[in-house]
């Protein structure tokens, strides 16, 4: 045997293509249709002592393109060879998926003598070692946080609440917003206790109408889809949160009614879109709360929106633009 192939692919024809035209050449292959059951598949052939010695990757696919894919599988199994293939690349593209380590890319359509040809090409390598751990990895979260959205019922002091709530002690976001609320704070402590007296403080001020509280709650996800989250929120998503946030009049709040036995599929799905900033899980697993930038021409509805709500499982989306009140 040639080696232990895996192939990432939503087209159920490539990917029995690419199985018989694969065992036909002396490998042995696998075929997912998405990023989790790829992930899935990884992590019970290395609990199972099985290595794979090829991963053969799409771009495009309903749940985490192949780059973000790749991105984590090399911080995994940094020696494993890996060929991105597809159908509507460009030069960025190439140029994206070439920059990681020991990685190949073909356009298809391609026969498979080329697909054999630009595995060869690759330098050897599998998955049968000690897995690199990011940060994130071991990270456990000790603080508390939780939403709190609230209508100013004073205007003519709108102002000076914004700037009192902004500099209160335990506040991590406040952002002035259009919407059905005025301000959305985001609020971290160190117990649920020390949050509910920032809340009952917050709901003393004047002029302030507190319309929702909601903590935020880890996620219902599978083991092996947890650990790949935190991987690429370390490695990657962090990385561009800040930078995004910052960019003037290009930011919203996206509040999300979900089902709340879908959770897992849209919150995979909508975390790894790549104008969403950062995405919470809050009231039971029934609401998804997001920050989104890249917002497109007023009065149309945002790109993202749209992609969410084509998320089966996905309810409703509501949106709160963001009006920067200061700089950062």
């Amino acid at each position: 045997m040639k080696g232990r192939v895996l192939i990432i692919d939503d087209e159920a024809e490539i990917r029995r293509n690419l199985t018989v035209g694969l065992t036909q050449e002396g490998y042995s292959a696998v075929a997912c249709p998405d990023g989790i059951s790829a992930i899935h598949e990884l992590n019970a052939a290395r609990e199972k002592g099985i290595a794979y010695d090829y991963l053969v990757t799409d771009i495009f696919m309903p749940d985490i393109d192949g780059l973000k894919i790749l991105k984590v599988i090399k911080i995994q199994h940094p020696e494993l060879p890996v060929l991105v293939i597809t159908g509507f690349g460009d030069e960025s593209l190439k140029l994206t998926a070439l920059s990681e380590h020991n990685t190949g890319y073909l356009d298809k359509p391609f026969e498979i003598p080329d697909l054999v040809k630009a595995l060869e090409d690759l330098a050897p390598g599998s998955t049968d070692g000690k897995a690199e751990t990011a940060a994130g990895e071991q990270e456990i979260r000790e603080s508390v946080s939780a939403y709190l959205t609230i209508r100013i019922t004073d205007t003519d002091r709108s102002m000076q609440i914004y700037d009192e709530l902004y500099h209160m002690p335990g506040v991590q976001r406040c952002e002035a917003v259009r919407g059905d609320f005025d301000i959305i704070i985001l609020a971290q402590a160190s117990s649920q206790e020390e949050i509910s007296k920032l809340f009952s403080r917050i709901g003393k001020i004047d002029g302030v109408e507190i319309a929702s509280m909601s903590p935020v709650e880890r996620p219902k996800l599978d083991r092996d889809v947890d650990k790949f989250i935190s991987i690429y929120s370390e490695a990657v998503k962090k990385q561009s949160q800040t930078t995004a946030a910052k960019q003037p009049g290009t930011t919203s709040y996206l509040i999300v009614d979900i089902e709340k036995e879908a959770i897992q599929q849209i919150f995979t799905t909508v975390f790894f879109i790549d104008e969403v900033i950062f995405c919470d899980v809050i009231e039971n697993g029934t609401k998804l709360v997001g920050m989104v930038t890249g917002q497109g021409a007023v009065g149309r509805t945002p790109k993202v929106i749209e992609k969410l709500q084509e998320i089966d499982g996905v309810l409703r989306v509501r949106e709160a633009t963001v009006i920067k009140l200061r700089e950062e």
